[in-house]
């Protein structure tokens, strides 16, 4: 409850393809008015149609009250607004995510009620598809995202399709809800590894200068550690501060009580030191 109250939450309803959405992010801040600009980091969810909801959220909290503003955004294709909203990402997966996002982003670097917050220390941070959401921004608009934590990411559809256990996730947000055939595996075609690669953060992997924390559960099935592994490895040969820290037992969600606090603390040191 002391955490909690620290905290405080404005929330804002940003045009998405056109339409304006009720709430679609929300700004999570310190309650205690800043001396000075403090950073913002952008935490897009995973799922990719899940959501983020207006309630307490530790992690999010101890980096809120550690001085960090944190985005919050439901993004298109993510829950509780109507059906067409959740479908419409599907098959534009690195497109309307990303797009929303940058939106949301650029509507509190450009607030005046916000002008506390440093456009030039913006950082992002996600998991599974929100990771996926982390390499996209970094590579897309290196220009706002300066510094990046992923947590068990997807950064190549096309390499995961046939190593995870939902190939059929791949197949759908790649290339739409008619783009796999529920009835049958069948591993992808050519035309479609490259739709695949080109919806994929890799396709943007030589245009990311954002130092990136990777953090992998080497045992998770449903992003395999492959995905993060070969983003580390493209950072590092190309230069790109990068730091891995693996999990030996931990599945997809890094949730068991050790690896949540040993992660959540190396991401808030590693903000530390490239946005603070």
């Amino acid at each position: 409850s002391d955490l909690y109250d620290k905290l405080h939450y404005e929330f804002l309803s940003v045009p998405f393809g056109g339409v304006v959405y009720k709430d679609n992010c929300f700004l999570l801040l310190p309650s205690k008015s800043p001396l000075g600009k403090i950073p913002l980091i952008v935490v897009p969810h995973g799922g990719p149609h899940s959501m983020t909801p207006a309630s307490f959220i530790s992690s999010y909290a101890f980096l809120a009250a550690a001085g960090y503003a944190c985005l919050h955004v439901n993004y298109r294709g993510s829950i509780g607004y109507d059906q067409a909203f959740v479908e419409c990402l599907a098959g534009t997966i690195g497109d309307f995510d990303v797009v929303d996002c940058v939106a949301c982003t650029e509507f509190v670097l450009n607030e005046k009620r916000f002008d506390f917050i440093d456009k030039n220390r913006v950082g992002v941070c996600g998991g599974s598809h929100g990771g996926f959401l982390a390499g996209h921004l970094t590579g897309q608009r290196p220009d706002i995202f300066k510094v990046a934590a992923m947590r068990n990411p997807v950064t190549n559809v096309a390499t995961m399709t046939t190593a995870t256990d939902i190939s059929d996730w791949c197949f759908v947000e790649g290339l739409g809800v008619s783009g796999y055939d529920f009835s049958k595996f069948s591993p992808p075609k050519g035309d479609e590894l490259v739709e695949l690669w080109n919806k994929s953060p890799a396709r943007y992997i030589d245009s990311v200068k954002a130092p990136t924390l990777v953090c992998l559960g080497l045992s998770d099935q449903r992003v395999p550690p492959s995905q993060g592994l070969e983003w580390y490895y493209s950072l590092r040969s190309r230069g790109v501060a990068t730091k891995l820290i693996t999990y030996a037992l931990d599945i997809h969600s890094l949730s068991t009580p050790p690896t949540e606090a040993d992660h959540w603390l190396n991401i808030k040191n590693w903000f530390d030191e490239y946005l603070v």
